[in-house]
């Protein structure tokens, strides 16, 4: 059985008179322990293919499973209870409570999930390259700092699936390899991970690289 299993996914915006299709028939599986990179130009669906497979918005014709149950048509009650269960997300923005330090927004999601210790966020911080960042307010973070901060919440659960959206994209090389490193790391612990990235380094490593144009997958 596939982690993820998205079959026609089709998603279309209106803006006056005007209707855009961001997503044209998008077909995508995730196997467990599978890499995968995907690749697009600004405006190519990325962000909504993301967002449609993780139930947190809505297709407007196909259907997402993740291991085996369905996500797409539920309300959403039930897809917030399926996205605590399987999934991590790192999204472009919104990744952390700003009242809440590090380490308070890690300790919530391992509650919210039902997994992952207390006593393991100091490592999933420092090996993120965040070393003494795990008490720090997201206010006090650069840009880069709180995307790694968001993957470290991301991560903190043990994901079946982990959602991935240019996750290296404001930091060094030896940063990026850290985050490589431990995306590989939950790989191998048999998850499966899609990145959304521009990164070559990233890409190299990945088992997959899916290309998607205008709202539909060419490639991968």
């Amino acid at each position: 059985m596939a982690a993820l299993e998205a079959t026609e996914l089709y998603r279309f915006f209106h803006a006056g008179d005007d209707e855009v299709v961001a997503l044209r028939g998008v077909a995508l599986t995730l196997d467990a322990g599978e890499f995968t990179a995907l690749r697009g130009p600004s405006g190519s669906g990325k962000s909504t293919l993301l967002a449609c497979l993780a139930g947190i918005d809505e297709p407007d014709g196909g259907v997402v499973s993740v291991l085996g149950e369905r996500v797409t048509r539920r309300p959403e009650p039930e897809r917030a209870r399926l996205r605590a269960r399987h999934f991590g997300m790192l999204m472009q923005s919104d990744n952390l409570f700003e009242h809440l330090t590090v380490r308070s927004n890690i300790r919530l999601q391992m509650e919210i999930s039902g997994r992952g210790r207390p006593d393991e966020i100091d490592g999933l911080v420092d090996g993120l390259g965040l070393d003494g960042l795990a008490d720090a307010l997201p206010s006090h973070l650069s840009g880069g700092e709180a995307a790694r901060a968001g993957l470290a919440v991301a991560l903190a659960a043990k994901p079946a699936i982990l959602l991935c959206d240019e996750p290296t994209a404001e930091v060094d090389a030896a940063t990026e390899q850290l985050v490589i490193d431990r995306l590989l790391e939950n790989c191998r612990s048999g998850g499966a991970v899609l990145i959304v990235t521009h990164s070559p380094a990233l890409a190299a490593r990945a088992d997959r690289i899916v290309d998607i144009r205008d709202g539909g997958i060419v490639h991968g």
